[in-house]
């Protein structure tokens, strides 16, 4: 049975990992991105659309709009992409004196902000989508039980972060859709312009491609049960410690 997918945060390396391999699937996928369309696809739906953040975090009309015309049909699952590592200049920081505010302000902005207010916008139409599996891409360096090395900070308290607004966000649509699963995803290590300045001290086997990224995430995403709404759930479909 053909599915239909909405990836947002579409453009990233991931998300169009995701992207072809639902379509060589024969599935529907809308998509949602700041970056215009790239050559057209048969069951591709792309739209091109400021994110709430760039609206001062305000739900728009304009995104309203977009998700009315793709919630016209029902949905399968909602993946949200997002995510900001380095740029700009601004690298992860090694150690507290590192931090700047703009650092940080970019990596809540992207990673915290930009979600919450996704969420926000897409709340009205998951509470009426029976089954309805949503994913928010977050990172295991978000775990605060987990981190043994410190350093990364602001990555790692907007990760974190994410990974509570998910919590939260999960229980308040299981109130109102009990059959909905919303939780946090760990991609992984996945080659794309995100991880490339950390790749060379990898261990052999951990950096993946998009492709056997999509192929890892669209299984778990598939297989998550309304048991595991609200957690961090890693690639493999194993749930990881907040």
């Amino acid at each position: 049975m053909a599915e239909h997918w909405l990836i947002i945060g579409a453009a990233g390396g991931i998300a169009q990992g995701l992207i072809q391999q639902l379509l060589a699937e024969g599935h529907r996928v809308s998509a949602i991105s700041r970056q215009a369309a790239p050559a057209p696809q048969p069951q591709l739906s792309w739209y091109q659309s400021a994110t709430p953040a760039d609206n001062g975090a305000e739900v728009s009309p304009e995104l309203t709009a977009v998700l009315q015309q793709v919630f016209s049909q029902s949905v399968t699952a909602v993946v949200l992409c997002q995510g900001w590592l380095h740029g700009a200049g601004m690298l992860p920081e090694k150690s507290l004196k590192q931090l700047t505010r703009q650092s940080l302000q970019q990596s809540l902005e992207v990673n915290l902000f930009s979600v919450a207010f996704y969420l926000q916008a897409l709340l009205p139409w998951l509470q009426k989508q029976p089954g309805i599996k949503v994913a928010v891409l977050s990172a295991k360096v978000g775990s605060i039980s987990d981190n043994r090395l410190g350093g990364w900070y602001s990555y790692r308290m907007a990760k974190a972060a994410l990974n509570m607004l998910v919590k939260c966000s999960s229980i308040e649509l299981g109130r109102f859709n009990k059959s909905a699963v919303l939780f946090s995803l760990h991609p992984g290590t996945t080659d794309s312009p995100l991880s490339a300045p950390f790749q060379q001290n990898l261990p052999a086997g951990q950096l993946k491609t998009p492709a056997d990224t999509a192929g890892y995430l669209l299984a778990t995403i598939r297989a998550v049960s309304e048991a595991e709404t609200g957690l961090l759930v890693n690639w493999d479909g194993k749930v990881l410690a907040f």
